[in-house]
């Protein structure tokens, strides 16, 4: 099986339980959810998409025919002579529809740890070692366990209170980007202050200018 990369890069976790963390980002071209083109956002499920995630022109992007020659591109971006295991965050994008047993199994030969984040519509292969998921409304969500549920906040329709009691460790609010962010901020504070269940997660990277 060949993989298709929109691209690879070395950068700071900025969202969730990992935040701060330092990772290679490996993103997977393609989603379910929506094509990727801006003529068909409005009737895309996740519209609010804000992550390009078509094609394999990105950097460090490309085509590879397997799943070595992939796991030694990733490594080459993590830093040299360190004693840190590599940290690998496959994204898209939705990386499960490319993202499979023998890449996982590779990447653990090379001693990646390996996160996951997923839209919770397919259901991922043994081995992750940390899996987030982000539910987006009107979408068939059948993952319902991992690490760390991270809703971004507000979605019509998709209400936190239904997914309180499914097998998480951490359960994340992330005010949605955009036009309304300083609005959906707002709202997503004081949902965290009235259900403390929840806690916050806001986008790091983009507040200190990063990929």
């Amino acid at each position: 099986m060949s993989y298709h990369i929109k691209e690879i890069f070395y950068s700071i976790q900025g969202e969730g339980m990992q935040s701060g963390r330092p990772a290679v980002f490996c993103r997977f071209s393609g989603c379910n959810l929506w094509n990727g083109q801006e003529a068909d956002r409005e009737n895309a499920i996740c519209n609010f998409c804000d992550t390009d995630f078509n094609g394999t022109d990105g950097g460090g992007g490309g085509v590879f025919e397997s799943a070595i020659l992939l796991a030694e591109h990733i490594l080459s971006f993590w830093p040299k002579g360190t004693h840190a295991r590599p940290f690998v965050i496959c994204t898209g994008g939705e990386p499960l529809l490319q993202l499979d047993q023998k890449l996982i199994d590779v990447f653990h030969k090379y001693n990646f740890t390996i996160a996951l984040e997923t839209n919770g519509t397919l259901i991922p292969p043994n081995g992750i070692d940390w899996i987030c998921v982000s539910p987006k409304m009107e979408s068939d969500f059948i993952l319902k366990s991992g690490d760390e549920l991270k809703l971004v906040f507000p979605q019509a329709s998709l209400d936190p209170a239904q997914f309180i009691n499914l097998d998480f460790k951490h359960f994340l609010l992330q005010p949605m980007d955009g036009p309304s962010r300083d609005e959906n901020i707002e709202k997503t504070v004081a949902y965290c202050h009235a259900h403390p269940h929840w806690q916050i997660s806001l986008q790091m990277h983009k507040f200190l200018g990063l990929p």
